[in-house]
């Protein structure tokens, strides 16, 4: 019989009292946003900011977060981090 793989607990992001509606498009972005941020100011082994991948990796569309990715990399982003 092959070995059960159990995943590690599964979640969402928690509430944000900033975005109380349904449409969580803009704590979407803002927690993309504030990852970025977080990574530029302390540097990429600043365990914190993994909360905000969590949050906009649990919300955000893959294919936005993909947009995204390549916008910063081209240098063509519109949001300021």
């Amino acid at each position: 019989m092959p070995e059960l793989h159990i995943p590690e607990t599964l979640g969402t992001a928690p509430f944000d009292p900033r975005f109380p509606n349904q449409n969580q498009t803009r704590y979407c972005y803002q927690s993309y946003l504030d990852y970025h941020r977080c990574q530029k100011l302390r540097g990429d082994k600043y365990e914190p900011c993994n909360y905000f991948k969590k949050v906009f990796s649990s919300i955000c569309p893959n294919a936005w977060v993909e947009k995204w990715d390549g916008q910063r990399s081209e240098g063509t982003f519109p949001g300021r981090i």
